[in-house]
């Protein structure tokens, strides 16, 4: 078999099986098709596999970032620190709320956020703009772990909120065993299910605390702010027994998820330690074999101590010492059925945000993102299949 005959490896895809479709189909023959009971249970056995008081679950992971920036009560005049290399969804949300947003640099060797580069970015604000920060929210990229725990600590001593972007991240620990998600050095952490992540649910995010106040208000803001509860009724309601009656307190949107989806999320989290496994012995794999490509193609820095579940496998690459050019990189791997992507451009690169506010360059995330390429990972690849693609970078080079 010729290298072009091999399967078409994608970067990463969902991976679903009978008991997937026996769930979603259940939920499509009973009485609940959405805000449901199984809505409900997701939540349930996501809280327990997090390790928060409480989970939210909405439609997508930048709903979720969405309601975080809008249960903070972020607004006009407001800044949130947000890393260079993310999604745009991490910025986006605050700019959503009205506020603005502030653009730390990042490891080089990993795309991170890290203590340093929030000390450097809030060395030169004016006082002013420090006075503005009203939350940060640093990104476990790839399923790696970022420096929640230093990066929380600048944020107390300067009275900002914290949201971590653990969308890349289900599974994965902290450095003390923590797990991704249990809010110990945040007010919010913030989930991604969409099919390329490491459980999916079609489309699907969620949002955990601990706060009971920071929950209720989650609660509104994913239900068009309608409060439900006659307990907490204030208008024309309030200390009425009326069955039909809601409120609309906030200014809320359709952010719900349905128990469809919720269906195929609560089958692929009782699968969820298999999946961990899974990609963890591709990634050993990947890594055994990069060796023998070292130093011009490696993967990204792992932080010591910590437990990452890798939701892709980010290497390195130096196409300058290589002699070769990403775009040419990428289309002689395409050729061979390896399908790849970038993770990410700088946020500030993008048009929106230079028309916004300037040129901008930050000298690690413009070094991370020089260098950056994605490879297959997903729990359908084989350890065959990460031996074909290391094979066929080989012989490209």
């Amino acid at each position: 078999m010729t290298a072009g005959d091999h399967k078409y490896l994608p970067y990463g895809r969902q991976f679903l099986d009978e008991d997937d479709i026996q769930a979603v189909s259940d939920v499509l023959r009973g009485d609940w098709l959405t805000t449901g009971p199984t809505v409900t249970a997701f939540e349930d056995k996501f809280r327990a596999i997090a390790g928060s008081d409480h989970v939210v679950s909405c439609s997508s992971g930048t709903a979720a970032l969405h309601m975080a920036y809008m249960a903070l009560g972020l607004g006009p005049g407001d800044r949130v620190i947000v890393p260079s290399i993310s999604f745009v969804a991490t910025a986006n949300g605050a700019l959503y709320c009205g506020a603005d947003v502030l653009f730390t640099d990042v490891d080089p060797g990993n795309g991170m956020m890290r203590a340093r580069d929030v000390l450097n970015l809030i060395d030169g604000l004016t006082p002013d703009e420090l006075a503005s920060v009203g939350a940060i929210t640093p990104v476990n990229l790839a399923g790696e772990v970022a420096e929640i725990e230093a990066i929380n600590s600048i944020a107390r001593q300067n009275g900002w909120k914290m949201i971590v972007d653990s969308c890349h991240a289900v599974g994965s620990c902290y450095g003390d065993g923590r797990t991704a998600g249990d809010c110990h050095f945040a007010d919010m952490e913030v989930f991604s299910f969409h099919p390329v992540k490491t459980i999916a649910m079609g489309e699907g995010g969620a949002v955990t605390t601990n706060d009971a106040a920071l929950y209720d208000k989650l609660c509104l803001l994913r239900n068009h702010g309608m409060e439900r509860n006659p307990d907490k009724w204030t208008g024309r309601g309030a200390g009425k027994a009326q069955p039909w009656y809601y409120e609309m307190q906030h200014l809320g949107y359709n952010y719900r998820q349905s128990d469809i989806h919720s269906a195929l999320g609560l089958s692929q989290l009782k699968k969820l330690p298999a999946f961990m496994e899974k990609r963890q012995k591709l990634v050993a794999k990947y890594d055994a074999l990069l060796t023998d490509l070292s130093p011009h193609i490696r993967p990204i820095a792992s932080p010591p101590g910590y437990g990452a579940v890798r939701h892709l496998y980010v290497v390195l690459i130096d196409f300058g010492a290589l002699g070769t050019m990403r775009e040419d990189f990428v289309a002689a791997l395409s050729a061979r059925n390896i399908g790849t992507q970038v993770h990410y451009i700088p946020i500030y690169a993008h048009p929106y945000y230079q028309d916004k506010y300037g040129e901008l360059s930050r000298p690690g995330a413009e070094e991370y993102y020089a260098r950056t390429l994605s490879l297959p990972l997903h729990v359908s690849l084989t350890e065959d299949d990460v031996t074909y693609v290391i094979e066929q970078i080989a012989d490209i080079l």
